[in-house]
């Protein structure tokens, strides 16, 4: 028998207001081992901009996920994940550096670190933090564009700089699902370590060659444009010809396997009332840790 809409917005109001709405032995931090580190950063963007609600938008549609995932049959959330307090900051340089000082912390505090955003230029400081842990790792770029500029608008740390910033730090960053730049940037583009979108659809052997180009340690960046507009609208620069749900997981899936990913984030949704693309991110979010702590 369908609940009464009433009593529906009551039940979701009891749902605790943190990643997947977990009771409190399941998300204490000194339980966890994941923290989720929200970072509502957006005063960059160039076209539609929103991606500041983002983080809030993935924790009230995580608070609605099925736990169990069949698929590893794990339910990754006995592992723990704690929901840590939004990280606010004003400008780009600032809020970098605070980003970089709290996963550094958490790093060596044993957490493995999910940071929510926000645009995509919390990446730079999330990824300095963990190359600063992790002798050569990696970053594994999944994105629509290739965010090489060495500066735009005035800003060297502008979402569309993103991946020239990363390049500064560690010296391996394979980018898949590229399909927009900008004609400045081909002359930075290592075309050996990128796997543009239309190659993907075309290419049944792209994920064993994506690991190919891997060390053993890897950091994840998941930019939400990766995926083609027809699943997620709500981001600020959304191209056509986007990668699919499971193009992308059986993607992580298998980096998961074969690699240590040793942190990720999710970063650029731009939440609408289309809740789907919310739920999106979450689920993926969950995929990922799932993959991650498979037994």
């Amino acid at each position: 028998m369908q609940q009464p809409f009433s009593l529906l917005i009551t039940m979701s109001e009891k749902i605790p207001f943190n990643f997947c709405g977990l009771p409190e032995q399941f998300c204490t931090f000194e339980n966890s081992a994941v923290v989720l580190l929200p970072v509502p950063f957006d005063e960059t963007s160039t076209w539609l901009r929103g991606a500041d609600k983002g983080p809030e938008a993935i924790i009230e549609a995580s608070r609605h996920l099925e736990l169990y995932d069949r698929e590893t049959n794990t339910e990754v959330y006995r592992k723990g994940i704690c929901t840590e307090h939004a990280l606010i900051a004003t400008g780009s340089e600032p809020m970098i550096t605070e980003v970089h000082t709290k996963i550094d912390k958490l790093i060596r505090q044993g957490k493995f670190v999910v940071a929510v955003g926000g645009e995509h230029p919390i990446s730079i400081g999330a990824i300095s933090a963990h190359s600063a842990f992790y002798q050569n790792m990696a970053v594994l770029h999944l994105d629509a564009h290739a965010d090489l500029r060495d500066e735009y608008e005035g800003s060297r740390y502008n979402h569309a700089c993103t991946v020239a910033r990363i390049k500064e730090t560690v010296d391996t960053v394979v980018s898949v699902g590229i399909r927009s730049m900008d004609s400045s940037e081909r002359e930075k583009i290592d075309e050996r370590l990128v796997l543009y979108a239309d190659l993907v659809h075309e290419n049944n052997d792209w994920i064993t060659e994506t690991l190919a180009m891997l060390p053993k340690h890897v950091y994840v960046t998941i930019d939400l444009d990766v995926f083609d507009p027809g699943i997620m609208p709500s981001t600020g620069t959304p191209e056509p010809g986007g990668l699919d749900w499971y193009q992308v997981i059986r993607l992580l899936k298998a980096v998961s396997k074969h690699k240590v990913i040793t942190g990720c984030d999710v970063v650029e949704l731009c939440p609408s009332d289309n809740k789907a693309p919310d739920f999106l991110a979450a689920k993926l979010i969950y995929k990922l840790l799932s993959y991650k702590f498979v037994q």
